[in-house]
């Protein structure tokens, strides 16, 4: 299998990849994204994108009225969206949409013990500034532990929510192991690979 911290810098480059696509590549790589994060784990991509519906429509309206443009209902003069608002707005929308699919897949193949592995090889860097990365991987196990139940909590009242998000959370202590696993050549080539596609994408 891939080295996790090599997936965790493939899904970073697609983010940026994302962000910088227009419309026709944006949706020529982001469909398949939804279809493949539906595949793998359809509940996991359905909440991230229920979770995040009130967003999606802020940022719709925010392109759709702050947005200099014709508008969409002339008799409402200023108070009318504008068509290159929509436009901007959708296509945002569908940004925002692939990322949160590309996280679900990525979460799907990174169980929370790899995924915390991954992110301590990449921290490896903060050893030279003097921070500790066991303390940091150890932070973003309990981090992951509690957001985890946060997210998948199915609590219809928002008041609720936002309670137990606010509630200190109950901290069970336990040891964490870390397994790291050595970078082979293949990981070497995938990276090489992804590089290659992210500075094609920005040029």
């Amino acid at each position: 299998m891939t080295h996790p911290a090599v997936l965790i810098l493939l899904w970073v480059f697609l983010v940026i990849s994302i962000q910088s696509l227009q419309t026709a590549g944006l949706l020529l790589a982001g469909l398949p994204l939804l279809a493949v994060a539906y595949a793998l784990s359809a509940t996991r991509l359905i909440t991230l994108l229920r979770r995040t519906r009130w967003i999606m429509l802020s940022l719709l309206l925010i392109y759709a009225y702050a947005t200099p443009g014709v508008a969409v209902w002339t008799s409402l003069a200023q108070f009318s969206p504008t068509h290159e608002g929509l436009i901007n707005g959708l296509l945002q929308l569908c940004r925002l949409a692939f990322t949160l699919a590309s996280l679900a897949i990525l979460l799907s193949l990174l169980p929370q013990q790899q995924l915390i592995c991954g992110l301590y090889v990449l921290t490896y860097p903060l050893r030279y500034v003097g921070l500790s990365r066991e303390r940091l991987a150890v932070r973003l196990a309990l981090t992951l532990q509690y957001a985890e139940s946060v997210i998948w909590e199915t609590t219809g009242n928002w008041r609720t929510s936002i309670g137990q998000m606010l509630t200190p959370a109950e901290v069970n202590l336990h040891s964490i192991e870390l397994q790291t696993t050595p970078f082979t050549k293949l990981d070497g080539m995938i990276l090489t690979i992804g590089c290659a596609l992210l500075v094609l994408v920005l040029l």
